[in-house]
């Protein structure tokens, strides 16, 4: 039986960390999240940053916009927020309303303060394996992979997904890492084969339990990265949270295995968080 990989308790400690050293620092980082329109799971996430910042001792803001917010108002906001000495890292809530070109918000943000990490900048950066802010989730990724496993090099590493959020920037750490990587996506040809060769598993494709427990090698290291909202057999007209991951039959089979929630959703946050304090530090 896997060992459940704590992601909520890793976030806690890290979470600790960034406080001491703001606190030993004497710094005082600021993170401006932006939130366009109502959707109710960005807003919940949204509050949950802010929630983290705070006790961390980061200076939080949130500007909420109405979802008829047009993209030079928005672009006008962010470039306000870039000339803001106050703000080192910026976070423009993703999806934004089909009028706004997202790509165009996210290249609008100053490098230096794009603590998504997903601007073009730093995107190509992360490529050619220089400093950068790297990407939440991948970055949350990894810092699980090497609490249970530190020696990755020569890994057999599947990718679940190609997202430019997540799917990709995790391909290319896990190569940072010396991992042999293989991306998998829906065109791709017997998945489970592809599964079953993999020392570590990824799954980052937004399906709830796709990935079967029969497919998972045997000893390997599973993250899941989906977060999925379905209907609770076991409670009519209630809902539950599930991954990509069949969880029950792939921790039958596996050596550790991050859980749905409680495992990345947490370290997405801290290492937010992390991003703004190094950001905070470079300003000073």
């Amino acid at each position: 039986m896997a060992e459940v990989i704590d992601g909520a308790a890793i976030a806690k400690r890290i979470r600790g960390e960034l406080a001491h050293l703001i606190s030993a620092k004497k710094l005082q980082p600021g993170l401006a999240v932006v939130l366009v329109g109502d959707n109710q799971a960005s807003e919940v996430y949204v509050r949950n940053k802010g929630r983290a910042s705070e006790e961390t001792g980061i200076l939080s803001e949130t500007h909420r916009l109405p979802a008829a917010t047009t993209q030079d108002e928005l672009l006008a906001l962010v470039a306000q927020l870039n000339a803001d000495k106050k703000i080192h890292g910026i976070l423009v809530q993703l999806p934004l309303p089909p009028q706004i070109d997202a790509q165009a918000i996210i290249a609008a943000i100053d490098p230096d303060k794009d603590v998504d990490g997903f601007s073009p900048v730093n995107i190509g950066r992360l490529s050619l394996g220089l400093p950068c802010f790297v990407p939440c989730t991948p970055q949350g990724c990894m810092i699980l992979l090497r609490e249970v496993e530190p020696h990755l090099a020569g890994k057999r590493a599947l990718v679940i997904g190609r997202s430019n959020i997540v799917g990709k920037p995790v391909a290319q750490l896990l190569l940072a890492a010396n991992c042999t990587v293989t991306i998998a996506h829906s065109r791709t040809r017997d998945l489970a084969d592809e599964c079953r060769r993999a020392d570590i598993l990824i799954a980052a494709i937004g399906k709830p339990a796709f990935v079967r427990g029969e497919w998972v090698k045997e000893g390997a290291i599973v993250v899941d990265v989906g977060i999925n909202r379905i209907a609770d057999p076991a409670l009519p007209g209630k809902t539950r949270l599930v991954g990509d991951v069949d969880f029950k039959g792939a921790a039958a089979r596996a050596a550790f295995i991050t859980p749905v929630p409680g495992g990345v959703g947490p370290m997405t946050i801290a290492c937010l968080l992390k991003n703004t304090v190094q950001s905070a530090e470079k300003a000073r």
